[in-house]
């Protein structure tokens, strides 16, 4: 299915065009970007990655921001509160989680400190919490796919929204996986007892190294262990919020 918003000239990429596939949306006929988008030494146009990498950086900031927000206003308020709400990506960003933006098209954010005993309802306020990162995704790449529509009008490339909109469905789809620091991940392992503290530390340590591994192995092998079962929720997701 393709939808277009003007007719390719000769000589140009035409400033809009998707072309669903079985597990992709290629944006441009005859190029090999697509989404989820993951480097690759095929699709490494200066122009792709650059906007990769703003696009993950936005989906890295806000993700972290959002849980900040929530956790204050569910109970768990800092003095001054400078460790969240700064909004500058810099101080969220988690070397596993920017390494797997590389290697599998989404990431996470350095860990946000979240204190659940402060909250009324502790499991309850923690998914709440935790949720909030994903959900922020979710809205940001519905900016994304308006400005879009804004663009294609234009005859303008919307490239660089079309990658927001990409990695930040992706990235929100993939905290679904029930490993730390994933959004259930994390939310499962803070919902543990006390008395486990040293599981905790040994889950949220080997977390992060497992998801980097078994993504790393679908790379090499080309064989897929989870992707053939998220992306196609990344499809239907970015299908839905495009409107087609």
């Amino acid at each position: 299915m393709a939808v277009r918003g003007s007719e390719e000239k000769a000589g140009q990429r035409p400033a809009f065009s998707l072309v669903w596939e079985e597990r992709k949306i290629i944006t441009v006929p005859g190029t090999p970007w697509s989404i989820p988008y993951i480097p690759h030494p095929d699709n490494l146009a200066f122009d792709v990655f650059v906007s990769f990498v703003v696009s993950a950086l936005l989906a890295i900031m806000i993700n972290a921001e959002a849980q900040a927000w929530v956790a204050t206003i569910l109970g768990d308020v800092r003095p001054g509160a400078k460790d969240r709400f700064h909004f500058n990506v810099l101080f969220h960003l988690s070397f596993l989680g920017s390494l797997c933006y590389l290697v599998a098209g989404f990431g996470w954010p350095k860990p946000m400190d979240i204190d659940p005993p402060k909250f009324r309802h502790p499991c309850l306020y923690l998914l709440l919490a935790r949720l909030a990162g994903p959900v922020a995704n979710i809205l940001l790449a519905n900016i994304a796919a308006s400005l879009v529509f804004l663009i294609k009008y234009l005859d303008m490339d919307p490239l660089v929204f079309m990658m927001v909109l990409g990695v930040n469905v992706t990235t929100a789809v993939y905290h679904l996986l029930p490993l730390p620091p994933l959004t259930i991940g994390s939310w499962l392992v803070g919902c543990l007892p006390d008395r486990v503290q040293t599981l905790k530390r040994v889950l949220n340590f080997i977390g992060p190294i497992l998801i980097v591994a078994i993504f790393l192995v679908e790379r090499i092998t080309h064989q897929g262990i989870v992707s053939p079962y998220l992306n196609p929720l990344v499809v239907r997701l970015v299908r839905f919020i495009i409107g087609s």
